[in-house]
């Protein structure tokens, strides 16, 4: 039943987290988390360190940094200016893992602006304090920006709007203006409606446009641009069987309360997490099958947390050192 399972998520640690629900051990997996109690915020890395981790986790071999804060869907601005500091120290990080200098950055906002839960990456790049065209034309020190990295952004939209690949835009303006690295903002999908907009996850694999909602894109990946690429995303949908999986949950739980249906409860808590998800899949299909679900006020939401990512992005080129 495992190897039918086939969850729409994008988060390496519900990959993870799937596994030990069925406590299967994957050789090759690392998990490391931690707790700022603080900010009310789990930290999770997990290391995808062998070619058979990655078979058995679908995911290329790489460092997927998890971030999830509860809080984050709530308009506080300090509290999200915070999660800006946290996010940006993160992705410094995973970017001194590189083995070349970063001084130059292409930001790609993934994502169609149309579409309120697709919108994050073209969000993002609006917020973006982009340099290399004042750099270009003034020089950094002119402009006192002598420890600013290079920055610049693209929003190359949807393959439904211009036409081409992603990947095909990319490697162009890449080809061209050679940058050393590239950041991917991209709308993710979930397996838990809890995560939604709440979490973020950083991965120094890159990423592919579209694969949450089975719409799979060429990747934007080191093997394909030729330079690192970290890809950025925040869940804001979920699948109609998630939704329902959620619900069948609480139903259980409910369930085991009652003396006279405990015994359906403990019946429904007997399936494993793959087989009550094959079971929801059979019973809502073939009309809701496709279905994807967000938030009411994603369009708030969304804006909110491109905000914070952008701002992230901003502190960290800030502090960027270039040789150039």
């Amino acid at each position: 039943m495992l190897e039918k399972y086939n969850v729409r998520t994008d988060l390496a640690l519900e990959e993870k987290e799937r596994f030990e629900s069925e406590q299967v051990e994957i050789p090759g997996v690392i998990l490391e988390e931690e707790y700022e109690e603080e900010l009310e915020i789990q930290i999770t890395k997990v290391k995808i360190e062998t070619e058979n981790g990655a078979k058995s986790m679908g995911k290329p071999v790489g460092v997927y940094l998890t971030i999830e804060a509860p809080n984050m869907a709530m308009s506080d601005e300090d509290y999200h200016r915070e999660i800006s500091e946290k996010l940006a120290r993160k992705i410094g990080e995973i970017i001194h893992l590189q083995e070349k200098e970063i001084c130059s950055i292409l930001v790609v906002g993934l994502g169609n602006r149309q579409v309120t839960p697709d919108a994050l990456g073209p969000y993002v790049v609006d917020n973006l304090r982009v340099t290399r065209h004042i750099m270009k034309e003034y020089g950094r020190y002119a402009m006192e920006m002598e420890e600013n990295g290079i920055v610049s952004a693209i929003v190359p939209g949807v393959m439904g709007q211009t036409g081409m690949e992603t990947l095909e835009i990319i490697k162009g303006i890449v080809s061209e203006t050679k940058p050393d690295m590239v950041i991917a903002i991209d709308a993710l999908a979930a397996r838990n409606s809890k995560r939604l907009n709440r979490t973020i996850q950083i991965a120094d694999t890159g990423i592919h446009p579209g694969s949450g909602v089975g719409n799979h894109r060429s990747g934007l990946t080191k093997e394909t641009l030729g330079i690192p690429v970290i890809g950025i995303g925040v869940p804001t949908v979920v699948d109609a069987a998630t939704i329902v999986n959620d619900t069948m949950e609480n139903l259980i739980s409910a369930l085991e309360t009652s003396e006279v249906l405990k015994g359906v409860g403990n019946v429904l808590r007997s399936y494993n997490n793959s087989e009550k998800y094959e079971l929801i899949k059979e019973l809502i299909s073939p009309h809701l099958n496709g279905m994807f679900v967000t938030p009411k006020n994603e369009d708030e939401l969304v804006k909110q947390i491109s905000y914070t990512l952008s701002e992230s992005l901003n502190m960290l080129f800030t502090e960027m050192k270039t040789n150039n």
